[in-house]
């Protein structure tokens, strides 16, 4: 089994974080964050560490133990660092802009696709074929940028659509020209 959940998490200056009935608050230079904890697992705060332990060795507890240890370590570094997600379009005549509090499209569509941008997000456009999405909460950033992507998915033939930066795009061979018979 992992051995995530033993590690500690090492709390990084500027960031309180605390624990209260089973809920970890952590707040930090870029805002706060919340999550739940199952009675199953005990999260002690301690010298600018935070640690858990589990009730037993069952290996649902286990999988948990590991599970609250990721995500709390992502809400440590989300608020004191961020989390960034950047995606490209590739496509003739798409582009991307903000306006106000929307993220507008233009993707081959015959209307606009527009996307509300959430609290605790932001967007920027630095020029027409790129969109940064950046955050303090990790699951927010990405599945925003995964509902963006799902816009336009990326075509395989021309590379035409909306996908991330790191992103491989795969590309297919398209048909050639048969070779007349003589």
């Amino acid at each position: 089994m992992s051995r995530i959940g033993r590690k500690e998490i090492i709390i990084p200056a500027g960031v309180n974080a605390s624990v209260n009935e089973g809920v970890v608050t952590v707040k930090g230079p870029l805002g706060e964050l919340t999550q739940n904890v199952d009675k199953l697992i005990t999260v002690n705060i301690a010298d600018g560490k935070i640690t858990l332990a589990r009730a037993n060795e069952d290996n649902k507890t286990k999988a948990k133990h590991g599970l609250y240890r990721a995500l709390i370590a992502n809400m440590v570094k989300g608020v004191s660092e961020g989390f960034t997600k950047t995606l490209i379009i590739a496509g003739v005549g798409y582009k991307a802009a903000v306006k106000g509090d929307k993220l507008v499209l233009n993707l081959g569509y015959s209307h606009d696709v527009e996307f509300v941008i959430e609290n605790g997000l932001k967007v920027e456009c630095p020029n027409n074929l790129e969109i940064k999405v950046s955050g303090a909460n990790k699951e927010q950033v990405g599945q925003f940028a995964s509902n963006i992507r799902d816009a336009r998915r990326v075509e395989p033939y021309h590379g035409y659509g909306v996908h991330y930066a790191d992103e491989k795009v795969i590309r297919k061979v398209g048909k050639t020209a048969a070779k007349g018979k003589k």
